[in-house]
């Protein structure tokens, strides 16, 4: 009888693992600005999103894992002290959705983003007498790279320089007007001297516009 009660007992606790199959989507790739705000999306299925712990983890390039948040609900969550004041996880449970809210990103925040929920059944098994740490099933993740946002278009600073004068009717002066500290690099200039008609000149730019 004892056996009996014993196999029963396991039976009932290994219910939850007869489940459809446990799916977490990222998106592949995302891209930010500093000082900027983005939402990372990690689309689920196979299990109650409203009714289970969820994780977001990155892997800054060339670390380890890096655990950033713990989140259960809007009142029993936990974040990393990096990123506390500026990311906020929250669940849709209409459409399944664990998000991740960035605001203020900095080119640190570049990383490997992952979303994750605990393994029910192999956490089972540790419970059983595994010892090991509490095992997660990961997204696929989402690669975040944070980089300057273009800069704007500033007007080059001019600056002419006029030859002096020759007596010889044969000498063959140069003017130069020299653009600088402009963006983008390219540069398209009219020259005009005296009563000549105007020239239009295009060219890349033989200085490079301060970065």
């Amino acid at each position: 009888m004892m056996t009996s009660t014993i196999f029963l007992s396991l039976l009932l606790a290994l219910l939850p693992c007869v489940q459809s199959e446990i799916t977490l989507i990222q998106p592949e790739a995302e891209t930010g600005h500093p000082g900027g705000s983005l939402s990372l999306t990690c689309k689920t299925s196979g299990f109650n999103l409203g009714s289970s712990s969820m994780y977001w983890i990155r892997q800054v390039p060339g670390q380890g894992l890096e655990w950033i948040v713990y989140y259960y609900s809007s009142s029993s969550n936990n974040y990393a002290p990096a990123i506390k004041d500026r990311f906020t996880a929250s669940k849709d449970t209409s459409n399944n959705i664990f998000a991740l809210e960035m605001r203020s990103v900095k080119i640190d925040d570049t990383a490997i983003y992952y979303c994750a929920k605990p393994d029910l059944c192999s956490r089972l098994y540790t419970e059983l007498g595994s010892g090991e740490d509490e095992p997660l099933i990961f997204g696929a993740g989402t690669q975040l790279t944070v980089e300057p946002g273009q800069k704007s278009i500033v007007k080059p600073k001019l600056s002419a320089f006029y030859p002096p004068k020759s007596s010889s009717k044969d000498a063959v002066q140069a003017a130069v007007c020299l653009a600088s500290d402009f963006f983008p690099k390219d540069i398209s200039l009219q020259l005009a001297f005296g009563d000549k008609p105007k020239a239009d000149v295009t060219r890349p730019s033989v200085l490079k516009p301060d970065e």
